[in-house]
């Protein structure tokens, strides 16, 4: 990585004690950059902000029309989620209409990200299991695809699988960048994730809201409009409690939507605009993302002053100490430059 900005300082009294670089980019449909800050064609590994993009195979192959998946089974095929109760019984309601059960999850169990349902399973003495998962749903409907494409459900992480065939080439097509210059690592869950320039994510997501537009005909624009609509509808299946991602869909009414993935990265699609934002956090740091984000959505005008201020907690959080006491801060520095300037 080079070429990195200073977007954020962490205060700690009158001194600046540490501070985090990244980059950020928005650009349209053809990845042209419209306002950057760093490096806007640092090239990055997109985790899981890939994963609306990725659930799009899956409702245009007809797979969830095949199995009948509502609208909240739909909208956790794009979630990093919580862990809650209604994350879990969403993925068993989908792994229940394929004839499957957990143990056909690849992913690996972890603990819920939020911290009472943790608790409250520890306390009943139960482990975690892959429905836990924060990608439970992504696998759920890799396995739905694997089904609908008369492929093997028990190898559909190996990238040469034709699920993963299949997500490769749609995010291609919605980013325009060539599969064969796509890096593939491996994800935290176990599947491909897809390396590729920081803006050509801001275009997937500008294309991707493009496509959910009414005017665009076709079954890839029907599945960008139907994934839009369920997360819309369902921000909580996204993300969950007090999670950035879910409260940036409830305070716009879906006018923005926004996906996080791990090690500091963030996509934004503002569908009526025809744009995308990406943005990565150069030390990956998460409490970093959601200041950035929202400076940035602040500075495009992309938020009105009453959406700004629902969003407030998150632009500027506090730093306390372990007492409670505030003393200091997590501020935004950075000034987008216009493409032209």
């Amino acid at each position: 990585m080079h070429n990195s900005e200073i977007l954020l300082h962490v205060t700690r009294g009158s001194l600046v004690e540490s501070l985090h670089r990244g980059y950020l980019a928005v650009a349209d449909s053809t990845g042209k950059i419209v306002a950057s800050a760093g490096n806007p064609e640092v090239f990055i590994f997109a985790r899981s902000s890939m994963k609306p993009i990725q659930a799009l195979p899956v409702l245009e192959s007809g797979a969830a029309d095949a199995y009948g998946f509502m609208d909240a089974e739909i909208a956790i095929l794009a979630a990093s989620h919580n862990g809650e109760e209604f994350h879990t019984s969403t993925v068993a309601s989908m792994l229940g209409k394929l004839g499957l059960d957990s143990r056909c999850l690849l992913c690996g169990p972890h603990a819920p990200y939020h911290v009472p349902s943790a608790a409250c399973l520890a306390k009943a003495g139960k482990e975690p299991s892959e429905l836990h998962n924060n990608c439970s749903g992504k696998h759920a409907g890799m396995l739905a695809l694997a089904l609908q494409l008369g492929a093997d459900t028990g190898t559909y992480m190996d990238p040469a699988h034709p699920v993963q065939q299949r997500m490769l080439e749609t995010v291609s097509q919605l980013s325009g960048y060539p599969a064969a210059k796509i890096v593939l690592g491996t994800d935290g869950c176990g599947v491909p994730v897809f390396g590729l320039p920081l803006n050509r994510l801001a275009a997937a997501y500008a294309r991707l809201g493009e496509l959910s537009r009414e005017e665009h005909p076709g079954p890839l624009a029907q599945a960008a409009r139907r994934i839009i609509a369920a997360i819309t509808a369902h921000p909580g299946h996204l993300a969950g409690t007090g999670r950035y991602d879910t409260r940036l869909i409830e305070v716009t009414g879906g006018r923005l939507i926004g996906k996080m993935g791990a090690e500091g990265v963030f996509t934004v699609a503002a569908p009526q605009l025809g744009l995308g934002l990406a943005l990565k956090i150069e030390d990956g740091a998460q409490r970093a993302i959601y200041p950035a984000v929202t400076e940035a959505l602040v500075q495009l005008s992309w938020l009105t002053d009453g959406e700004s201020k629902a969003l407030s907690a998150f632009h500027k959080p506090i730093v306390r100490n372990w007492k409670g006491t505030e003393v200091g801060e997590i501020l935004p520095v950075f000034k987008l430059q216009a493409a032209n300037g």
